[in-house]
Order: structure tokens, then sequence, then C-alpha cells
């Protein structure tokens, strides 16, 4: 029965876990996200733009309010900087940022 139990837990907390993220970023890549982020020297460009650890640029006088803002943006990003990620890249990255700055449910 214990056995049991501890499954049931582990399968409420993913879902849980799973409810905290909009559905707009629902199955993305967080380590893929992370790596694109390092690759492509995303904080080393924001610092450049805003100064500091760069981090100032995530919230733009509260322009980026929802989900979806947050992934244009960084589908600007992609488009500006001729990135050229596809876009399953484009919501991995999202869902870090969103998982590390913005928290959007």
């Amino acid at each position: 029965m214990n056995k049991f139990l501890s499954l049931g837990v582990l399968l409420l907390a993913v879902a849980l876990a799973r409810a905290e993220i909009p559905a707009l970023y629902a199955g993305a890549d967080l380590a893929l996200g992370a790596r694109l982020i390092a690759e492509h020297k995303c904080a080393a460009c924001h610092q450049q733009k805003v100064g500091g650890d760069g981090s100032a640029i995530f919230r733009p006088a509260g322009r980026i309010n929802t989900p979806g803002l947050l992934r244009g943006m960084v589908e600007q990003c992609n488009t500006e900087l001729n990135l050229a990620l596809f876009p399953e890249e484009v919501t991995s990255i999202t869902a870090v940022l969103n998982r590390d700055y913005y928290r959007f449910k």
C-alpha cells in the first residue's frame, strides 16, 4: 500500500507542477532552452543593452505581462538577430525565462 501511496503523491506533484506552466509552454524542453540561452549568449546581449547582469531587461515597464507577449519578445530576438531558431526552440527559451523571471501561470 505504501508503494501505491508514494506513486499517487508523485503523480499529484507532477500534475500540480504542470498546472503552474502556461499552456503556451506545455511540453517545452527546459534543458534545451537553457542550453540555447547560453549558446546564443543572451545574457551578454542583455548586459550590453541594460547594464548590470542584464536581468533588468526582463521587466520593461510592465510591457511583458502575458505568456504570449513573452514568447513574442523571444521571437523578436530570434528574428532581429537571425538566430534561426525553430518554434519549439523559441518556446523552450521562453519557458526557461518564465520559470526563472516571470512566473506566469
